[in-house]
């Protein structure tokens, strides 16, 4: 399966950028706001979706909607494809498949440490509480 992003799913917002850029940060929108609605995507299957808008996290709307906004750069381009990379990179992460986790047993010996650790620590507590109902 194609692991790119159509152009055509991507819509872009340009507005006024916060920071650097001289008189131009005044006149010109150069921060660039993507927007790409994952949940209905032909490019990507549920599952990659389903972790995408997790990896997201509060840059994903409630409707399915994923939203970067890149201001970093001082022209309208860069910021353009700064956004597209970013937006990229969080596909290619939610593309791996996390690892399943595979319970293991513990040894006789480790059970056997833990429970005399627990022991000890029983007769410590009860030795202070005989001192204390003593006075």
């Amino acid at each position: 399966m194609e692991r790119k992003i159509p152009e055509n799913e991507l819509s872009f917002e340009f507005f006024r950028s916060s920071g650097p850029g001289g008189q131009n940060v005044n006149k010109v929108a150069t921060a660039v706001r993507l927007r790409f609605d994952a949940r209905s995507s032909n490019a990507l299957p549920d599952e990659v979706v389903n972790r995408l808008l997790r990896l997201a996290g509060r840059r994903a709307t409630e409707k399915g909607e994923i939203l970067i906004e890149a201001q970093r750069f001082r022209s309208q381009d860069r910021n353009r494809q700064d956004a597209v990379e970013r937006l990229e990179n969080l596909v290619q992460q939610a593309w791996t498949k996390p690892s399943e986790r595979k319970p293991r047993r513990r040894s006789k010996a480790f059970h056997q440490k833990r429970l005399a650790a627990k022991k000890h620590r029983s007769i410590i507590k009860s030795l202070r509480r005989t001192k204390e109902r003593e006075e």
